[in-house]
C-alpha cells in the first residue's frame, strides 16, 4: 500500500522541504490543485529535478480539455495527472490519450460525482489507469468521510484505488482494512509539528 503526501501548500520553498523532510517515507509526491494553480508548471520542474526517483502526481482535476491540459505536465515529467470524474467523457478520453503518447498514466477522480461506481465502471472501459475516492475539504467540514465511497468503488472495479480525505492515525485503519492500492494524507502531514516522524508513522501503520 502506497503513501501519497499531498502538497495541498502555497509555497514552493514549503512544498520543497517537506517533500524533502519526507522523502524516505512517502511514494507519491503530489503537487496539490492549489499549489499548482498558485505557482504554475515551475514547481513541477522543480519537484521532478529534486526527487527523480518519485513517482510525482499533478492534481490537475482538469474539467475541460483533458489532453491539452495533461500534455503540458506529462512533458514536464509528471507520472500521474488527475482528471475528474465530472467530466465529459471525451475529456476523459483526452487525458487517457496524453498518458498513452508520454507512457504516463491517469487517475480519475471521483470527488462530487453522483454515481462513483457507474462512472468507474465506464472509465475503467475507456482505460483509466486508477481511480480516486475523494472527499474534498469542504465535505470533511461537514463530517464526510470517504471511507463508505471506497468501500462501494472497491467492489465495483479491478482499476486500482487512490483514496483522500482527513485520513490520520485515527482512522487508516478503517482505511487499510478495504486494500487501496494508494493513501493520500496531506494537512495530517503538512501540518505536523513534525512531518518526517508524522509520515515515518502513516507509512508503519500501512505496512
Amino acid at each position: 500500500m502506497k503513501l501519497q503526501l499531498a502538497l495541498d501548500v502555497l509555497d514552493s520553498r514549503k512544498a520543497m522541504a517537506l517533500a524533502e523532510a519526507t522523502r524516505d517515507y512517502v511514494d507519491i509526491i503530489e503537487i496539490g490543485t492549489p499549489l499548482m494553480k498558485h505557482e504554475g508548471v515551475q514547481v513541477l520542474k522543480k519537484l521532478r529535478k529534486a526527487f527523480p526517483d518519485k513517482i510525482i502526481f499533478v492534481d490537475l482535476k482538469t474539467m475541460d480539455v483533458g489532453e491539452y491540459e495533461a500534455d503540458f505536465c506529462f512533458s514536464l515529467g509528471a507520472d500521474i495527472v488527475s482528471v475528474l470524474g465530472v467530466a465529459d467523457l471525451e475529456t476523459i478520453k483526452g487525458s487517457i490519450k496524453s498518458a498513452r503518447k508520454y507512457k504516463a498514466k491517469v487517475l480519475v477522480d471521483m470527488i462530487n460525482h453522483p454515481n462513483k461506481s457507474k462512472r468507474t465502471k465506464e472509465v475503467e472501459k475507456l482505460g483509466a489507469d486508477f481511480v480516486g475516492v475523494h472527499s474534498g475539504i469542504d465535505q470533511q467540514q461537514r463530517g464526510l468521510s470517504p471511507l463508505n465511497d471506497l468501500k462501494d468503488i472497491c467492489h465495483v472495479t479491478n482499476m486500482p484505488v487512490f483514496v483522500a480525505g482527513g485520513i490520520n492515525l485515527s482512522n487508516i485503519d478503517d482505511i487499510k482494512k478495504e486494500n487501496p492500492h494508494t493513501v493520500i494524507v496531506g494537512a495530517t502531514i503538512t501540518s505536523s509539528d513534525n512531518p518526517a516522524l508524522t509520515a515515518k508513522e502513516i507509512k508503519e501503520s500501512l505496512s
